[in-house]
Formats: C-alpha cells, structure tokens, sequence
C-alpha cells in the first residue's frame, strides 16, 4: 500500500509540473519559437530580461510596483490590525471584513473599481495608482498574517509591560513588534509575490503609461512568440519558490497560512 500510495502521489506531483516542465523547456529553446522539445538548448532568452531594455524596464517596473505596493499594503495593514487586537467592540469587525473585502472578490471587479475611480477624479493612468490599486487588492494577506501574530501573543505581557510605566507606543515598540515582526514580513512577502504577478488592477488602472512584466508579455503576444515569454514566466515561479522557501524556513508557514496546531483549541 505504501509504494502504491508513494506511486500515486508521484504522479499527481509530476501531472501537475507538466505545464511548469513544458515552459522549463521552451525557455531553452534554441530557436525563437514556443516549441517543445526544445531544438537545442540556450540560455540566452534569460539574458534577454536583462539586457534588452523595454524587458529590462518592465522588470524594473514590476519590482518597484510589487515593492512599493506591499510596503504600502503592510502599512494599511499593521494599524487596522493593530486596533482589531486592542479593541472588542462588536462594530470594529466591519474594518477586518472591509480589509478582506478586495481580496476575495473577482480581480476585474475590483480592477473596474478602480478604473472608475481614477477615472473619475483624473489620476488615470498615473503610475502610483498601480501601487494604491495593488496595495488595496492584497492588503488582505498582511491583515491576515498580522492578526495571526497578533493572536499568539500573551496578553499579560503587554499588561506587564503596562503595569510597569510603557505607554501604547513604547509598548508597541518594544514588545508587540518584535513578536509580530514574522508575521510582518510574511505579509509583505506574500503581497510582494502576487503584485509581482499580477495583470488585470495594474492594466486596468494605469493601461499601457506603466509596462510591468505581465502587461509586457501580452503587448508581446501581439508581434509574435518568443522564449523570452516562457524565460519570464520561469523567473516568477523561481522568484515565488524562493520567497515562499524563506517564509517556511524563517517563520511558521503552516500557521501564517491559517492552520491551526494541535496544541491550540
């Protein structure tokens, strides 16, 4: 039973790196055609990200929006969590539904959200309402990760380190925040790996004025095919890999991403 079961779960896993084995394999091919196998094997369509610069400048633009973003999703975040855990008012659970709210809808629903906003007050196209756009769609994640850190921390600490003269700010600083700082970091890196990734909010509110990698690689569908697409696509999975990696290697991944262990009710 055991080998049957190891055999089974070997080819779930191998069916479901079949698409991830197919774009490895076009990102090496030789000639600048989507065909695999690979007709021999090059690695020059990686070195296209860098050194070509409309691959580059979009490269550019997406690590800042996904960096600017997240910073600025954990800056929402932190605060809302922050009074969620401090507070007990029945109504202060309509900002946590608030906070979940872009996350878990549609993203063209939102993404149309957005679009008639900015178009509305005359921002449209600007590039840093690609950051608001993104920042608002995951803040979410950071708002979770947060609470979670939130949750674990024993109360009678901060009512220690009340007891003994700390007001909220000296208590936030020197006890709450190196507790949560994990969870912190797991939120802007989770938020960080899906603006990395994500079209539709950033297409649909700043257009074609910011070309970030994603927008770049359906621009460049309309000119032709070429492995640098499947290169792109190879760095993102590599990029979530690492960080998601580090996250479980650092912190616990199994609890940020809402399991509960058995020592808790």
């Amino acid at each position: 039973m055991t080998i049957l079961r190891n055999v089974f779960f070997g080819l779930v896993g191998l069916f479901l790196a079949l698409p991830l084995i197919v774009v490895a394999g076009v990102s090496v091919n030789a000639k600048q055609s989507l065909t695999f196998p690979p007709q021999g094997f090059s690695l020059g369509w990686y070195g296209q990200i860098f050194l070509d610069m409309e691959w580059r400048n979009a490269l550019i633009a997406s690590l800042v929006l996904a960096l600017s973003s997240a910073a600025l999703a954990v800056l929402i975040a932190l605060p809302l969590a922050w009074f969620l855990w401090r507070r007990y008012a029945p109504w202060a659970n309509i900002f946590q539904l608030l906070g979940a709210a872009p996350f878990t809808l549609p993203p063209v629903i939102t993404a149309l959200g957005l679009l008639t906003f900015w178009a509305t007050t005359g921002f449209y196209g600007q590039p840093w309402t690609a950051v608001i756009g993104h920042a608002i769609f995951f803040v979410t994640l950071p708002l979770v990760t947060i609470s979670l850190g939130f949750s674990a921390i024993d109360r009678s600490l901060v009512e220690a380190a009340s007891t003994l003269g700390g007001d909220d700010r000296a208590v936030f600083r020197t006890v709450v925040l190196p507790l949560i700082s994990p969870y912190i970091v797991s939120g802007y890196a989770f938020a960080f790996v899906l603006s990395l990734n994500e079209y539709i909010v950033a297409y649909m509110t700043v257009g074609f004025t910011l070309e970030t990698l994603p927008i770049k690689i359906f621009n460049s569908l309309r000119y032709g095919y070429t492995p640098t697409m499947a290169a792109v696509t190879v760095l993102f999975v590599a990029t979530a890999a690492i960080v998601f990696s580090l996250v479980a290697r650092f912190g616990d991944l199994p609890k940020l991403l809402g399991a509960m262990t058995s020592s808790e009710p």
